[in-house]
C-alpha cells in the first residue's frame, strides 16, 4: 500500500498526568465517540511538564482497562519505554492487551528519554546510544514471544517505533515498524524519510508498508508550535505521512480541537 493508497488517521495522545483517572476514561471515550482513529497513551512515571510530582498513571495498566471501556478504537502507548520491563514480558503484555481489546493494540515502543522516571525507578539510564541498542536487542526477543504465546495474538500486533535517529533508530523502524512516528523540521523531516527509505532498501522492503506517524497542533491550518520551520498536514502528507497525532494533558481534556482534525481527514478520505 502506497502512501496515496493508505487513509488519513487521526489520533490522540492523552498524556496520563495531572489527572484522576475518572477523567482520563472519559477523555478516551470522547475521543472515541468523537470518531478518532487511535488513542494513544504515555509511558512515564512523573508528569512532563507543570507540577513535576503531580498525579500520574502507569501505562500499560491503563491500556487494559482502555481495552475494556472503549470499543471502537485502537489504543497503545506513545511510546512504552523499552527499558521498564524485560522484553519477554512486554510481548505477554502486548498479547494480553490484544486479547482483551479484540485485536485493537498497537504495540508502540522506544528507548526512553526522560532521565527522572530511570532514576526514581532504579533503572540504568546510561546513554542514548546504550538505551538505543538495548531496544534493538529486544525487538527480536518481543517477535519470538509473541510467535510462542498461547494463545497467540488475535493478529499481527501492529508496532510502532517512535524516534528519528538516522543511525540506530531508522534502521530499526526499517526493519521491525508496521509505524512509524517522529516529527522534525521540514528539512529535516525530508532528510530523515529519505534515510528511511535506504534503510529500507536495504533489507529489502517496501518503504511503503510502513505507514507514517507525525505531530499536529490544535488546527490543521498549522503546524505543531514544538519546533520552528514546521511542516504543515499538507506538507506532512506529500511525505508520505497519514497518521496525525495530537497531544493534550490533563486535568482537563478538552478534545474539542479534534474535530476539525476529523473533518479534515474526512475530506481527504473522500
Amino acid at each position: 500500500m502506497t502512501s496515496a493508497d493508505r487513509p488519513i488517521r487521526v489520533a490522540v495522545h492523552l498524556q496520563l498526568q495531572h489527572a484522576d483517572y475518572d477523567a482520563i476514561r472519559r477523555a478516551a471515550l470522547e475521543a472515541e465517540n468523537i470518531g478518532v482513529d487511535i488513542v494513544f497513551n504515555y509511558d512515564h512515571f512523573f508528569p512532563l511538564s507543570g507540577e513535576p510530582d503531580g498525579k500520574c498513571f502507569e501505562c500499560w495498566t491503563v491500556l487494559g482497562a482502555w481495552a475494556e471501556s472503549t470499543r471502537r478504537v485502537e489504543i497503545g502507548a506513545l511510546v512504552s519505554c523499552n527499558a521498564y520491563r524485560n522484553p519477554d514480558l512486554l510481548a505477554d503484555m502486548a498479547r494480553t492487551v490484544d486479547h482483551i481489546s479484540g485485536g485493537r493494540l498497537i504495540l508502540g515502543i522506544g528507548s526512553g528519554w526522560w532521565e527522572k522516571d530511570f532514576d526514581e525507578y532504579g533503572y540504568p539510564f546510561g546513554t542514548a546510544g546504550q538505551r538505543l541498542d538495548l531496544l534493538a536487542a529486544a525487538m527480536p526477543r518481543i517477535e519470538h514471544r509473541l510467535s510462542r504465546l498461547n494463545p497467540p495474538p488475535t493478529r499481527k500486533i501492529p508496532v510502532l517505533i517512535g524516534g528519528g535517529g538516522e543511525k540506530k533508530t531508522l534502521p530499526m523502524v526499517a526493519e521491525h515498524a508496521d509505524i512509524w512516528h517522529t516529527f522534525a523540521d521540514r528539512d529535516a523531516l525530508r532528510r530523515k524519510v529519505e534515510v528511511l527509505e535506504r534503510h529500507c532498501r536495504a533489507v529489502g522492503r517496501d518503504p511503503n508498508e510502513i505507514e507514517r506517524s507525525s505531530l499536529i497542533a490544535p488546527s490543521p491550518a498549522v503546524g505543531p508550535d514544538d519546533f520552528e520551520n514546521a511542516p504543515t498536514p499538507d506538507e506532512l502528507h506529500e511525505l508520505g505521512f497519514t497518521l496525525f497525532t495530537w497531544t493534550i494533558g490533563g486535568p482537563n481534556y478538552d478534545l474539542d480541537p479534534l474535530r476539525k482534525w476529523i473533518a479534515w481527514r474526512d475530506k481527504h478520505n473522500g
